[in-house]
């Protein structure tokens, strides 16, 4: 999807992390890795096979499946855990996609209406994923394609990611909190990544 679609201002909007405001719909039935591992050349073959499930699951349901997050980055490291946008129609019309998505083995967990209706599922089989499910034209679908992008082209900035989630991940893996709420980490990684979708803004 073309930036041109949304309106800069959208993509660049900070939207403030509240806790309450989510859906808690299920618990994890898995605990997923916290460590941060040297890039695995096999993530973008364990996207494919988790796209092949969606696709399958849903049909033309599915009008976007993206890999997305720090595993799509060749050669930066990462958790173990494969980032996956999904674009549906309307994700309030959850009859449309969650039983299907349960039936594929992805765990239907947390309901956000004030962020765009975000649906968030989870996955531990062939390895964990979270699945993001977004409606059309959405704003953080844009937003993580053009975070990509820039980590492709600039290794410095590409470097200091890198940095910011060592560290938010070695707190996590010290306090076993979830890593939005470490407040510090939060705060430099959402800064370090509105610094960059500043700078491809006008492009």
């Amino acid at each position: 999807m073309s930036s041109k679609a949304i309106p800069v201002e959208e993509i660049l909007k900070d939207y403030e992390y509240v806790p309450t405001r989510y859906q808690r719909i299920a618990e994890r039935k898995v605990k997923q890795p916290v460590e941060i591992v040297p890039y695995n050349p096999s993530w973008p073959s364990v996207f494919a096979q988790f796209k092949g499930r969606i696709t399958t699951a849903l049909g033309s349901g599915a009008l976007e499946v993206n890999h997305a997050g720090s595993t799509s980055v060749p050669g930066l490291p990462a958790k173990d855990v494969i980032d996956i946008d999904l674009v549906v129609q309307d994700p309030t019309d959850e009859d449309s996609y969650v039983a299907a998505l349960e039936n594929a083995g992805f765990q239907f967990l947390i309901r956000e209406p004030g962020w765009h209706e975000h649906r968030f599922f989870a996955a531990h089989d062939p390895k964990f994923a979270n699945l993001h499910v977004w409606g059309p034209h959405c704003p953080e679908v844009e937003r993580h394609r053009i975070f990509k992008e820039w980590l492709l082209k600039n290794e410095s900035d590409r470097l200091l990611y890198q940095k910011i989630k060592e560290e938010s991940a070695e707190y996590t893996r010290q306090t076993d909190a979830p890593l939005l709420e470490h407040k510090g980490g939060e705060a430099e990684l959402m800064a370090g990544a509105l610094i960059l979708l500043t700078k491809i803004a006008v492009y």
